[in-house]
């Protein structure tokens, strides 16, 4: 399993405003190489609770250029965009590859302190990624608060990845939730939060941050707009696995996915 570098992409989001956000992302991605470039929640409108306005399919033009960028850039391209199926639009989290192939992870806990439980439909499925041996769990902002829904009963990830629109507020639960989620879950954590501030007032201190399975930065950003990379490998996880088992004490459990919708 090859070592992994994780470009966090930490940019000011234009409301509802795709063509800007791409072509700044764009931009600030070409700064530096990458096997991985980690985008924002909603990195092409902001939290906007408009789907109607925002949403595009998974033909649609933000697709499109998420792939254009993973070939020219030779890496993945990963963040959440609202995406429109039918009657419903999901928060969801696209993984691009160079090669063109698209997984995705719906978000399965909606805010509904923002309301976005009633304009967005909660995804069913938690999903791991595979990808040159690495094993990724995919969450969007809200789910970190969710342990159970992360948790790992027998190893079955390596890699957290959390894109955020985690607003000031509430910024010292995103400092002190992300460490305990790589501690408890003996896991990297890559966590993109957004910065700046939006359309409705709601500030954001960026605060992305790349974890070891002890808790331990590799890399924090400030609260401006910025880009860093960070690099993981195998021989720490399997010392911590190793050293550590605490995962062979773990309760068993088993999810059972429930609407999230009123």
């Amino acid at each position: 399993m090859e070592a992994l570098r994780i470009q966090l992409v930490q940019a000011e989001l234009v409301w509802e405003d795709a063509r800007t956000n791409c072509e700044r992302l764009a931009e600030m991605m070409r700064e530096a190489p990458a096997d991985i470039s980690l985008l924002p929640e909603m990195f092409n409108s902001g939290f906007s609770m408009s789907p109607a306005k925002v949403s595009e399919t998974m033909t649609g033009e933000t697709v499109t250029w998420m792939r254009q960028q993973a070939a020219t850039l030779n890496r993945v391209i990963a963040g959440s965009l609202a995406i429109r199926e039918g009657d419903a639009c999901y928060n969801r989290f696209l993984w691009v590859t160079p090669e063109g192939v698209i997984k995705y992870y719906d978000k399965r806990h909606l805010f509904r302190m923002a309301g976005e439980h009633k304009r967005y439909t909660a995804g069913q499925r938690r999903v791991i990624w595979h990808w040159r041996g690495w094993r990724i769990l995919p969450l969007v902002c809200y789910d970190l608060r969710f342990p159970v829904w992360c948790r790992q009963q027998n190893l079955d990830y390596d890699i957290m990845l959390v894109v955020a629109n985690w607003p000031t507020p509430r910024a010292d639960a995103w400092r002190k939730l992300l460490p305990a989620r790589a501690i408890e879950n003996q896991c990297y954590v890559a966590a993109l939060n957004r910065a700046g501030s939006d359309a409705r007032g709601w500030t954001y201190e960026g605060d992305s941050t790349v974890l070891d399975a002890m808790g331990r930065s590799l890399l924090t950003l400030g609260p401006h707009p910025a880009i860093g990379v960070a690099r993981i490998d195998r021989t720490h996880l399997n010392e911590v696995r190793q050293t550590l088992p605490f995962h062979q004490d773990a309760d068993a459990f088993q999810l059972e996915a429930t609407d999230c919708a009123d």
